[in-house]
């Protein structure tokens, strides 16, 4: 075949030359021989795939359903376990928040084992009896699928948004027209509460947040229908953990009302955790040294035993 595309003919001396004719494409092939006009039909078949057609690119209109389906799948797993749209359906958490505004939702640090921490605005199930007079729009099979996939807050699951005020062992109180008291120590809200809104308008508590659990209140005192008028019902107002479907991050729509929602200082004030947490920490490096310490004396022990015996 080498000698046919070299020669251009099947004459005898041709066919005579064969071996000279493989020897001359293998010195092609390793780039020792010298070219020739003679030579442009073989190097166009350097290759092997002499008369073969090159693969035809799959067109667009077909990989379409194929990118469409891997968008919505991933669509599904962000909003599953990364974060989630959440739209503002009230004026409770004014002027945190609006009413129409969407914030993402942190879904992934709960996976984790992380725990609502108090000043974070967390995004929580209804418990039970805190919407029961809500109405909420039934909505059409587009919202619903998008809303499946995560593009959309849902509409039609009764979720509640709030700012954690304590956390489980945390005592909190209120005097009628005074401030908010955590584990004895005034809350200074104003970076937070709506202008003009009291801190706490009726008196309530104290209140022993139990384990596992967290009060909430809304930044709009005076039209929020927070823990504080749910302490009726199983729990005394305050929220499961586990009901809690993640801590909201950003606002991310309109636009123009951008922001991030970080934790307010006063929450950082030294002194806040209750007397059981603070004990806790200082009580755990000395139990997490003595714990590493321990295999390392029975290591040598066990390491001299055998030297004593052998003297």
């Amino acid at each position: 075949m080498a000698v046919g595309a070299r020669s251009g003919h099947d004459g005898p001396e041709d066919r005579a030359d064969g071996a000279r004719g493989e020897n001359v494409t293998e010195e092609n092939n390793s780039g020792g021989g010298t070219s020739s006009p003679g030579d442009e039909p073989e190097r166009a078949d350097e290759t092997g795939e002499t008369g073969a057609q090159p693969k035809k690119q799959r067109s667009f209109w077909k990989e379409l359903p194929l990118l469409i389906g891997i968008a919505l799948i991933l669509a599904l797993l962000i909003k599953t376990f990364l974060v989630q749209a959440f739209s503002i359906p009230s004026e409770s958490m004014m002027n945190t928040l609006k009413k129409g505004d969407r914030v993402l939702v942190d879904k992934l640090t709960p996976w984790f084992g992380s725990e609502p921490e108090r000043g974070e605005v967390v995004v929580f199930h209804d418990p039970g009896g805190w919407l029961e007079t809500a109405q909420t729009p039934a909505p059409n099979a587009i919202q619903k699928f998008l809303s499946f996939i995560g593009l959309m807050p849902s509409a039609e699951e009764k979720d509640l948004i709030k700012r954690v005020i304590a956390v489980g062992g945390d005592t909190v109180s209120c005097k009628e027209g005074g401030k908010v008291v955590l584990n004895g120590k005034e809350l200074d809200e104003t970076a937070y509460l709506f202008p003009g809104s009291l801190p706490c308008q009726d008196s309530f508590g104290p209140v022993k947040v139990p384990e596992g659990r967290i009060w909430v209140m809304g930044d709009n005192r005076q039209n929020s229908l927070d823990s504080r008028f749910h302490q009726e019902l199983p729990g005394g107002g305050t929220i499961a953990n586990d009901q809690v479907v993640g801590r909201a991050v950003v606002v991310a729509w309109p636009v123009t009302r951008w922001a991030t929602l970080p934790v307010p200082d006063v929450f950082d004030q030294p002194g806040l955790a209750p007397a059981a947490a603070t004990a806790l920490p200082a009580a755990a490096p000395a139990a997490l040294g003595f714990a590493g310490a321990l295999p390392l004396v029975l290591w040598r022990r066990r390491k001299r035993t055998p030297r004593h015996t052998a003297e």
